[in-house]
């Protein structure tokens, strides 16, 4: 085989993607020739039709009328009594032959209950069997068709029984057999051939013309790709399909599913597809029968009972109702990654905060060592340690590291805002809770953040209080800020429900949804001048039966 040949794209044509030697030839080319092949398969194939039809032509032809000659046969009485007796009869024989003449028949046979000859165009043939093997149906009492080959040759024949007394449903005595030997039907057939070759020649020569322009049709509308070509990007495009995490499926105009990637074939219902979207998913079709195709971002919706996040890309172009391609992703997956980056950002924030603090403590003491003050740097050091140390001796009861890790950030975070953030003197938290840290530090650390921003940038002071009893963890959040408005009160734990601009209102949404998957309850409360969020849970032993899955997420 020669080597991958390079070509120059056409007009349109994506690069880089090689094209074998043995199809230089190009599309255009490549489907003239197929033309020309089918259409010499297809003119065999009509041969074929043609001789096959003729055979069925002259078989059919022929039997009705050896089927009719046989029936008058058999009504003879001389022939019934004949049948009957079983033996020779010189006079049955002239008589059947005369027949025959005016038949037109190659032969007519009369046979006995035994199948023996009884008349024959050959007299020193009676006497012996029938030949054919296909007296069986007439000596049962039906009347047949069949081509077979006798002591003349191949013919069709046409077989009825000879009843006792000349009467149907009596008891059968004989049968008699008309046949017409087979004309030479391949001369016959070669004739019509020829009549039709210029037809076929014709036909060859317009599907000529009809397969160039054809094959130019169709390259423009591939954007003048090779077939080589677009196999490349198909196999680009499974492999796209296939390291997305989300699903994805695709569907035309007329609501048929024509697209399925392997992870929404997992999602989808089991069993062979549906032709259409509605029996696949009910809730998108009804979705999207009163919105219409149109572009949406992050729709929540119920798959099989469980909630995912469907966006939706509308296909065709200048108005053109083409159907859509819709992506879908778990919407459990979603929130425990807006967890993480959420996790992320408040890692980054807190860094940056340690950053600007341990900068500034450190400019102070170079000022006071450069102006010749050590015993002033000296206690304010001295003070700074002694703050740290009450901090942590706070901390000394919450045996989960994550958390404890989380409140010292989030004090780094308060003093460079000017916010007195305290953690309430008694807090405690047994190492049960470590398998729960991850929902645990996107509570308090989504609940002080809210907290925070709650102050708007004027002085105040946020109180993270964190207990356990035998019913559970207690944590509350206490702010001196202004409270939640009325408006956003009522709808405070939905999705977008906030009072800070559009795109916000998702993080107390999450931390609402994962509390109440463990079984747990969110709450919030003003108490005097303070806004108060608590959170309750149950104890680490419920709650590793409650909901384990969503810890995993």
């Amino acid at each position: 085989m020669p080597p991958f040949a390079r070509t120059e794209p056409g007009p349109g044509a994506r690069p880089g993607l090689p094209r074998p030697g043995f199809s230089r030839l190009g599309l255009q080319g490549r489907l003239v020739c197929l033309h020309l092949l089918v259409l010499a398969a297809m003119t065999l194939v009509l041969v074929a039709v043609q001789t096959v039809s003729l055979y069925g032509q002259a078989r059919e032809r022929l039997g009705e009328r050896a089927i009719t000659t046989s029936r008058l046969v058999a009504q003879l009485p001389l022939v019934v009594r004949g049948a009957a007796a079983g033996g020779q009869n010189p006079a049955l024989n002239a008589q059947v032959n005369a027949l025959r003449g005016a038949a037109e028949a190659d032969f007519i046979v009369v046979g006995n209950r035994q199948g023996l000859r009884l008349a024959h165009p050959v007299p020193d043939r009676l006497g012996q069997p029938m030949e054919g093997g296909d007296n069986v149906e007439p000596l049962a009492g039906h009347e047949v068709v069949s081509v077979a080959r006798g002591s003349l040759g191949v013919s069709v024949r046409g077989k009825v029984p000879i009843w006792e007394g000349g009467v149907a449903g009596g008891q059968v005595v004989g049968v008699v057999s008309t046949g017409y030997l087979m004309p030479q039907a391949w001369h016959l057939v070669a004739q019509a051939l020829l009549s039709l070759a210029p037809w076929f020649l014709l036909a060859l020569a317009l599907g000529t013309v009809g397969a160039v322009w054809t094959a130019r049709r169709l390259r423009a509308e591939i954007l003048n790709l090779e077939p080589e070509q677009i196999t490349a990007l198909v196999g680009q495009h499974r492999a796209v399909l296939a390291a997305l995490r989300e699903g994805v499926i695709a569907v035309d105009a007329q609501g048929r599913v024509t697209l399925t990637s392997d992870r929404a074939a997992e999602a989808l219902p089991a069993g062979p597809p549906p032709d259409r979207l509605a029996p696949t998913w009910p809730e998108l079709a009804a979705h999207l029968a009163a919105t219409g195709p149109v572009r949406q971002q992050n729709v929540e919706l119920t798959l099989r009972g469980q909630p995912v996040l469907v966006n939706v890309e509308p296909l065709g172009s200048r108005g053109e109702q083409g159907g859509f391609v819709a992506s879908f992703r778990d919407r459990a997956e979603a929130l425990a990654l807006a967890d993480e980056l959420t996790h992320a950002r408040g890692f980054v924030d807190v860094l940056r905060a340690q950053t600007h603090e341990y900068q500034n403590r450190l400019h102070v003491l170079s000022g006071l060592l450069q102006l010749g003050r050590p015993d002033e740097a000296l206690r304010v050091l001295d003070a700074e340690i002694e703050q740290g140390a009450q901090f942590r001796q706070l901390l000394r009861d919450v045996q989960v590291p994550r958390l404890v890790a989380l409140l010292a950030g989030k004090r780094e975070r308060a003093q460079e805002l000017g916010i007195d953030f305290q953690v309430a003197e008694g807090s405690s938290l047994s190492p049960a809770w470590e398998r729960h840290a991850d929902t645990l530090v996107t509570a308090v650390g989504n609940l002080t953040e809210n907290a925070f921003e709650a102050l708007g940038g004027q002085p105040g002071s946020v109180t993270v209080l964190i207990g356990e009893d035998p019913e559970g963890a207690q944590i509350e959040v206490e702010d001196s800020g202004p409270g939640v408005p009325p408006s956003v009160a009522a709808r405070l734990f939905t999705r977008g429900a906030s009072s800070k601009g559009e795109g916000r209102g998702y993080g107390l949404a999450g931390v609402h949804a994962r509390v109440l998957a463990l079984g747990g309850e969110l709450r919030h409360t003003r108490r005097g001048e303070r806004t108060v969020f608590q959170v309750n849970l149950p104890p680490p032993a419920a709650l590793s039966l409650a909901a384990p899955p969503l810890e995993r997420a």
